[in-house]
Parts: C-alpha cells; sequence; structure tokens
C-alpha cells in the first residue's frame, strides 16, 4: 500500500476495536476501501453481528472517503445517515467500500457499502455530513 494521509495520525481505539484496516484509496474517484474484522465479542443472541456495529463500519468507511482522496483537508462530521441492512453479518471479516456523492459549501453527501469475505452485500449506508476545513 502506498503512502496516504492517514499514515499520519494514530488510529482512533474504535477504529483499532473494529480491526479497521486501509485496503486503497482512488483520490480521483474520490472512494476508498476498508477492512474490518469483528470475532464473537460483536454478536447479538442470535450470533449475528449486532447492527451497531454495521452502523460503525459503514461510518468509519464513509467519513475516511472525504478524508484520504482530500489528503486530509476535509473532514466532514455525520449529521444524519440512513443503513439498509440487506442480510445478517456473521463474525469475521468484512470490506467496507465508500465514496463522496456531493462535497457543497457546507454539506457533504456519502454511501458506504458493507460487504462480508465472500463478497455479499451486508448493509448499504447513505450519509449527511458537515463540511469541516481542516486546520
Amino acid at each position: 500500500m502506498t503512502a496516504s494521509v492517514f499514515d499520519r495520525f494514530p488510529r482512533p481505539a474504535s477504529a483499532e476495536l473494529l480491526g479497521w484496516t486501509l485496503r486503497g484509496i482512488d483520490h480521483d474517484a474520490r472512494t476508498i476501501e476498508i477492512g474490518f474484522e469483528l470475532d464473537e465479542k460483536f454478536v447479538n443472541p442470535g450470533g449475528n453481528i449486532q447492527g451497531g456495529f454495521i452502523a460503525a463500519m459503514l461510518d468509519d468507511t464513509q467519513g475516511p472517503a472525504l478524508f484520504g482522496p482530500s489528503h486530509g483537508r476535509i473532514y466532514a462530521p455525520t449529521i444524519d445517515f440512513h443503513i439498509t441492512f440487506i442480510r445478517p453479518a456473521r463474525p469475521g471479516r468484512f470490506i467496507g467500500k465508500g465514496r463522496v456523492v456531493n462535497i457543497g459549501k457546507t454539506i457533504v453527501i456519502t454511501e458506504a457499502d458493507l460487504f462480508d469475505e465472500a463478497g455479499e452485500l451486508l448493509a448499504k449506508g447513505s450519509f449527511t455530513n458537515r463540511r469541516m476545513e481542516a486546520e
């Protein structure tokens, strides 16, 4: 993996907990791919990954989709999001694919999809974010 803006910052504890790893960035397309790994500690009584952790993985994909391709110049705290759960997620490795849909003067729209290791789509998220310029 080539150097990225993420090399300059320590990984937050929440990202460490989720097993966050950068898999790739396309600066021109404003997309990113993130890896996650969750074990049995994250399951609900039915043995599936609890939905809040799915939401966290999607959020930890869409934010970097803006921050990475902007080379750390723009970040965007989430102000609203909608998640569609498509199928249950079992413990294991996951791939988040995020993209920037639109960057406005004050609002950024992003999306993220979460896949299991076999490539099955598990959940989709759409996000509205407040645009912030990094200092």
